[in-house]
């Protein structure tokens, strides 16, 4: 099934890019395998699939230790500022830093470990109660704080969309994450390298890719129903 399902949403990311005119290599698959056995990763790893995606600290870092050295955990859940020094050296990119303490607190375990830390700024664009994250106007005063810290480098931005039945509803999600993405780029702030866009999940990716994303997290689309189903399924 695992299989079958990557050979789908690979597809689509194609088809995707046709329509946007884009390279495909621009788009990274974020595998997303909270909650998965490490069977079914190894499945999808089996198939090529370096990139995956976890909510929790505790699975991060149990799979971490179980499965190959080369897999590239990324963490796109909330982040408890308690919880930084579990993940800091085992994630490549964090994609959920939504405010300047959870910053700082990285900076602080990064520094400690004489390491550099990729992180992506999680930006509520549709500023929903229930999410986490910057609202638009907060998000260059906190790229021209974090930009300061010496163990941190941001490299982009990151949404998540409301829960939709038709994905074109997030359409405008999409476009003013990216608007806010290219007016950053164009600060040239110091020590700020914007090249990373993560948006779109299983319901909505395509979406995403046609409005510039260069990282999709999908997880429903790739290892079916999730164990525990929540308001967003990714």
């Amino acid at each position: 099934m695992v299989l079958e399902n990557l050979l789908d949403v690979k597809k689509r990311i194609l088809l995707a890019c046709e329509r946007a005119g884009r390279d495909p290599e621009e788009v990274t698959l974020v595998a997303v395998s909270k909650t998965k056995p490490v069977s079914m990763i190894e499945e999808a790893y089996s198939a090529g699939i370096r990139d995956f995606g976890e909510n929790k600290v505790q699975e991060l870092c149990e799979k971490h230790e179980k499965l190959s050295a080369d897999i590239r955990w990324h963490m796109i859940g909330h982040l408890q500022r308690n919880k930084v020094k579990q993940v800091v050296g085992k994630a490549v990119l964090i994609h959920s830093v939504d405010s300047v303490r959870l910053a700082e607190q990285i900076e602080e375990e990064a520094a400690k470990k004489d390491l550099i830390v990729d992180i992506l700024l999680e930006v509520n664009v549709a500023e929903e109660e229930s999410k986490f994250g910057f609202k638009m106007l907060e998000v260059e005063p906190a790229i021209r704080k974090i930009a300061s810290f010496p163990h941190i480098r941001i490299k982009g931005l990151m949404t998540i969309a409301p829960f939709v039945e038709n994905s074109e509803e997030n359409r405008f999600v999409f476009k003013k994450l990216r608007q806010l993405y290219v007016d950053m780029q164009s600060k040239n702030i110091d020590n700020v390298n914007m090249n990373m866009l993560s948006m779109g999940m299983t319901g909505d990716y395509e979406v995403a890719i046609e409005e510039g994303a260069t990282l999709v997290r999908v997880g429903t689309g790739i290892f079916g129903t999730r164990y525990k189903i929540g308001e967003n399924e990714v």
